[in-house]
């Protein structure tokens, strides 16, 4: 009875190989979907689709984009986590759900690190952007404002454990600044509240703050950068500004666990094929992003990385969990 249970057993796992090998070599004979876990707007949904156009033209096949937002990402990646391992439902998101929210969140349904990494899509530097009539002009200015007046700033954030909100954790532990985080769902939610000037300050990217301060609706007063970004020239850095902070977010797109290697492999090259086309490379450029690329080992290092650093920010900042 043992040997005949080993050997149905050995059977299944060569038909499983068989079946996903060949699954492989069709894919793909249907249309992809891509699931953002932010709402229509931001800067992942923007990359995403554009990713999205390449790929269409690359594997012959419509690649779909859909909004799963909420929960700082956790609802688009539970969803995709649970999704079949066959390729055609992928996670496009942000550092959040890929690396810090089983940190954040007391109830989580999925294990970031089960993820098949495909590709990092793209880099973007932040900037400490305020509200156009905020009273300080220099972040000199709003560190002696923020001491004389200890939790009457709000700042606004994309959504807990965003890069938003935790490079401004650091920067309160980092500078002693009294702030009041207020969570939004998304970068427009977000934004628009500050142009309307009911938060005082964000930490947002610098594809969307610098529209935003070259059309006075908002100022920044520093990028997260470790040199002056040439589209801002006349902006400092914090660093330059006596705040030694570095900060960035970036967009990847992964797949479910066990989605066969093969399949992972060749939505890799597919990616880093879309991000090298000068039409993609010269619409990132305008959006002030990065494309990124790389391998699979290289992107499955970096996520490992950036959940270690932003991990420790997490613990050294006291975020709690919610």
């Amino acid at each position: 009875m043992l040997r005949i249970l080993t050997l149905v057993a050995a059977a299944l796992v060569t038909a499983s190989s068989a079946f996903a090998q060949q699954n492989a070599t069709d894919y793909p004979n249907r249309p992809i979907r891509i699931v953002v876990c932010v709402p229509a707007g931001g800067g992942v949904d923007t990359v995403t689709r554009l990713v999205a156009e390449g790929l269409q033209k690359k594997l012959g096949q419509p690649v779909v984009v859909e909004n799963r937002a909420g929960a700082g990402g956790n609802i688009g990646a539970d969803y995709v986590y649970e999704s079949a391992p066959d390729g055609y439902t992928l996670l496009a998101a942000q550092p959040a759900p890929l690396t810090v929210n089983p940190l954040l969140y007391k109830k989580i349904a999925f294990d970031p690190t089960k993820f098949e990494p495909i590709a990092v899509m793209s880099a973007i530097p932040n900037t400490l952007l305020v509200r156009s009539d905020f009273p300080a002009k220099t972040v000199k200015e709003f560190l002696s404002y923020a001491k004389a007046n200890p939790g009457k700033i709000n700042y606004a954030s994309q959504g807990i454990g965003t890069t938003s909100h935790l490079t401004a954790a650091l920067f309160e532990k980092v500078t002693g600044a009294k702030l009041v985080h207020v969570p939004y769902k998304g970068t427009s939610p977000a934004l628009n509240d500050l142009i309307a000037g009911h938060v005082d300050m964000i930490f947002m990217e610098l594809a969307k703050s610098i529209q935003l301060h070259n059309g006075k609706r908002a100022r920044i007063l520093a990028v997260t950068t470790k040199q002056r970004i040439p589209a801002l020239p006349n902006i400092p850095t914090l660093i330059e500004s006596g705040v030694n902070i570095e900060s960035g977010t970036w967009n990847a797109i992964v797949a479910p666990p066990k989605t066969p290697a093969a399949v992972v492999a060749k939505l890799n090259k597919a990616v880093n094929e879309v991000l090298k086309e000068p039409a993609v490379v010269d619409h990132f450029k305008k959006l002030s992003l990065s494309p990124v690329g790389g391998t699979i080992a290289s992107t499955k290092a970096f996520i490992a990385q950036e959940t270690k650093t932003w991990g420790n920010v997490i613990r050294e900042a006291h975020v709690p969990a919610h």
